[in-house]
Order: C-alpha cells, then structure tokens, then sequence
C-alpha cells in the first residue's frame, strides 16, 4: 500500500511581534552572475607585468647571445657620427656629403650613436639598440592590451620578440632599432588618445617626423598610424570620428615640410628610396626571403584577424557579451590594415628589385600585425586555456626559426679582428687604399686615417698619368696596373665579380706582394668561414 502523496509546504514565517527589531533569522546571499570578473585588477596586473618582463628577459638573451665585429653599415654610421660630431663641435670639414646617400639623417642617429661609442664602444651602441627593441616591445605589449586584452598584448609580445628582424635588430648599430621605437611610440600615442579629446592624437605627429627624419623607409608606414587614428576611434562618434586622421595628416605634413625646407635630406631621401637605382633581384626570390624570416606570424595574424572579423569578443567571462565594442565592419577593417602592413616592405622591395635591408624591413611591418598574430594566438590556444600544446608548439617553432635565421645573419660577414692588426701598421692618413669594405678599417682605425683615403669595390673614377679617364672595372685595372693602392684588403664576398677583377690584376704586378692571407670562422661551425687576402705595394 503506497502513501498518498502531498503537497509540500513551506513554513510560514513567525509573525513579527510590534517593536521587534530582530534581524531575520536567515537570508541567502547575493550570487553574482560569474564566478570572476572582465575588469581589470591588481593581481591581473602584476602577473601581467611578471610575463612580460619574462618576454624582454628572453628577447635580451637572444640578442646578448650574438657575436661579431662591426657590419660595414655598422662602422660606416659611427664613423659618420665622429665625423659629425668633429664638425659640430670643433668645426673640422666633413670628409663625405653624408646626407647625399644616407637612408636616414646623418645629424640624428649617427651622432647619437658616436656619443654612445666613444665612451662604451661598439658594444655601447649595440646595448642602446637592444634598448630600442625592449622599448618597442613593450610598446607592442601595451597598445595591443588597449585594442584588445592583455593575453592578446602577451601574446604578440611574445611572437613579435623572438623574430629574425628584432633579435638582430636588438644588438644591430643602425637606424633600424630606434626607427621600430619611435614607429611603436607613434602607435600606441595613436591607440591610447583614442577616447581623448581628438587634439590629443597631435602628439603623435612629431613622433611620426623623428622615426622619418631617423630612417626615411619609416614614411612607408605613416598612412598606416594616419588609418590606426580613424579605426581606433570609439564607435558611434560618425562624422566626428574623421576629425583624428585629419589632424594627424595636417600636422604631420607641415612638421615634414618644415623639416625638409632649408636642408638637403630631400635629395637623400630620392637617393636612397623613393628614386633609387633598381636591382636586379627577382620577385620570387624576394618574396621567398620575405616569407622565410616572417610567414609564421604574418599568417598566424591572418587567421587572428579574420577570427576577430567574425567573432569579437575576446573576454572569457558571461558578462562579457554586455560589453560594447566595434562592429563587424571595424573589426575586419582593422585586421586588413594591421596585416596589410607587413606587406608593404616586400612589396616596395620587389618593385625596387633589391634585397638590401630586407630582413630588418620585414620586422618593420610585423610590428604593425603583431597584434592580430596576438588574437591568432589566443584564438588557437582557446578559453580557459583549452589546447595551451597548440600555443606552444607554434611560439617553439618561431622561437627556433628566430634563433637559426639570427645566427646565420650574425655569421654573414667576416670577423675582422685580425684583418685590422694586420694592416694597422701600413696605414696612415697619406695613403690611398681599396678594400671590400673600407667603412670597417675606417671606423677601427678612425685615429690615423679617415674616409676620403679607401676606395670601395662599387664603383670607381681613375685617371692615370697620361691624363686617360677609366670607370668601372677598367679604373681597378687601370689603378692596380700603375701602383695607385698603396693597401689593398679585399674579402671575396662583398662584391665577388669586382673582387675577381682586381685579384687578376694584382696576380704577377710587380708593384705588390701578398701580405696576409687570413680566414675567419670553422668549417661545419656556426660561422661559416670567410678570407682576407691583403697585399701591400713594394
């Protein structure tokens, strides 16, 4: 027999007596919707920080770990930057027109880098490169957390420091490595102004003029920050948001021709990048080295950025959905700009049909996906850190890439340590002399001898003493044939045709005798092994 069934019944509450001021004797508690929050704190903050000191940690390592003499562009620009620096100071004449075939003005960072060398050295100038780079990374870092989150700012941080381009870059004395900062400062000015009165995206501008004034290619990624002002405005502003690009372009265009109006930096700039000779090198080669030092983040921002177009949010939390953010529209524009940036180096390059700077050109424009391979990055690994193998095994893979393709760049010139004790007694500031690369004998042996005494293997007028003009290779024979070099240092690798020229002519001359015979570097090494031949008049 089975026990009819009752309703439920709740207690009624005891009636509250008049004057009773007792509290209840139980009520449930408020449960919040999520069990943590999207907005920010400070344990967020502080672990945030932790990683990202632990990403320029290892960025450093990876750049401190490079080893070799200084590359010719290298000693040419600390060597310009003395010169300038004896013409502002003690009015001594400038052996060269620096600024007629600069990439860069020779008034910023050479001279900058010579104050730095002559108390630290060469190793000094590379640190404040090294400097820049940690800079811009962490410039990267934080307008990424602003245009997304900070897992995303980690993210890119993280791709973005172990590239070919910012480890060689990181202890690399050219323009290159304050040109990302100042490229990096400009973006997130434009990105953190973003909700500010539209006037406050104006100090950007001068920012914008000193990364051009420092490197001329930095004017290739100007109407990148112009369009950066227009998308990052905060939705719903219409019309109104067009007032940030519009300022940015004015100011910026009269900064540039206050710049230019006066100087000679607008014949450098045609010389070097806007009208400078095209070479011979072919699309397919280009484009595979582009590919080589930066597909593995260009494509991982190309998936990051056509996941944000589809899908917005970015916060793990319920209540995320609540939160505003751009439309689908804005979203797409943004991943399209970002990382149709990265491609504009390659591309001009191909146009030109040349090689030259490449691999530090390429990192220029990955700067500017960074943040879109971020989203990638986080996309793959997923919420709450579903699939981190995949994450890993993708930042392993650009981690090894920017170790290998760092040390073959590092390996690609000769050390000349030797090279420059062996000619060091032969020259003087009397002298004329031909090497591959004159700039480092130069720069190593600035106290006796200076630029207007080297010859280099690209191209050179002779005129002999019957008053016969000769050019090209016929001037290196022509020279060689009469005794004119009193030093004659050549590496083979430079400009190997020239180098063959000049080495036929110099084989049974009466006028010289092989000095030296040097090689640097170890068969099946890191280094691969490269040769000095030196020969020095009778």
């Amino acid at each position: 027999m089975t026990r009819p069934e009752t309703p439920l019944r709740t207690a009624a509450p005891f009636p509250a007596q008049q004057g009773d001021q007792r509290a209840p004797a139980y009520c449930l508690t408020e449960i919040p919707e999520s069990a943590w929050s999207d907005a920010g704190g400070p344990r967020r903050t502080w672990v945030s920080r932790a990683a990202l000191l632990a990403v320029l940690a290892l960025q450093a390592a990876l750049s401190l770990r490079l080893s070799n003499t200084a590359f010719q562009d290298e000693a040419l620009y600390l060597t310009a930057g003395h010169a300038q620096l004896d013409h502002l100071l003690h009015s001594a004449p400038a052996p060269r027109d620096y600024a007629a075939y600069f990439s860069g003005s020779p008034q910023l960072y050479p001279v900058l880098a010579a104050l730095v060398d002559a108390r630290f050295g060469l190793h000094g100038a590379r640190l404040m490169s090294l400097c820049f780079m940690l800079g811009a990374t962490g410039l990267l870092y934080s307008f990424t957390r602003r245009l997304f989150n900070e897992r995303t700012g980690l993210a890119a941080a993280a791709l973005f420091a172990v590239l070919q381009s910012t480890v060689v870059m990181g202890y690399f004395a050219t323009y290159d490595a304050p040109t990302v900062f100042l490229l990096a400062l400009a973006a997130w000015i434009v990105v953190r102004t973003a909700r500010a009165p539209a006037p406050a995206v104006l100090l950007a501008a001068p920012v914008m003029l000193l990364a051009v004034g420092v490197k001329y290619a930095a004017g290739l990624y100007l109407p990148t920050l112009v369009a950066l002002a227009l998308l990052t405005a905060p939705p719903g502003r219409g019309a109104k948001a067009l007032l940030r690009p519009l300022l940015l372009v004015a100011t910026t265009s009269a900064l540039l021709a206050l710049g230019v109006h006066g100087t000679d930096l607008l014949a450098g700039v045609r010389q070097t990048t806007t009208a400078r000779d095209h070479g011979t090198d072919g699309a397919a080669l280009l484009l595979g080295r582009s590919a080589e030092w930066g597909a593995l983040l260009f494509l991982t921002a190309v998936g990051g950025a056509v996941s944000y177009a589809r899908r917005g949010r970015l916060h793990e939390s319920p209540t995320a959905w609540r939160l505003g953010g751009p439309g689908r529209r804005r979203r797409a524009l943004l991943g399209l700009l970002l990382c149709g940036t990265a491609l504009l180096a390659p591309v001009y390059q191909v146009h030109l049909g040349t090689g030259v700077s490449l691999f530090k050109h390429v990192g220029f424009g990955l700067l500017f996906a960074a943040p879109m391979a971020g989203v990638g990055l986080t996309r793959l690994v997923g919420a709450h850190f579903r699939h981190p193998q995949l994450g890993l095994a993708l930042w392993t893979t650009a981690l090894c890439l920017g170790i290998s393709q760092s040390d073959s760049r590092f390996a690609n010139w000769p050390d000349s340590t030797a090279m420059v004790r062996t000619i060091a007694a032969d020259v003087n500031d009397k002298g004329l002399y031909l090497s591959s690369t004159p700039e480092v004998p130069v720069y190593y042996l600035r106290d006796r001898t200076s630029h207007d005494r080297w010859r280099s293997v690209f191209g050179m007028d002779y005129t002999d003493p019957g008053g016969h003009r000769y050019t090209g290779d016929d001037a290196y024979r022509a020279a060689v044939r009469d005794g004119t070099f009193d030093l004659v240092v050549l590496d083979g690798f430079t400009n190997p045709r020239v180098d063959r020229v000049v080495t036929e002519s110099l084989r049974n001359n009466p006028h010289y005798r092989l000095l030296a015979h040097l090689t640097s570097g170890e068969p099946g090494g890191n280094r691969d092994p490269h040769r000095y031949r030196i020969w020095v008049r009778h």
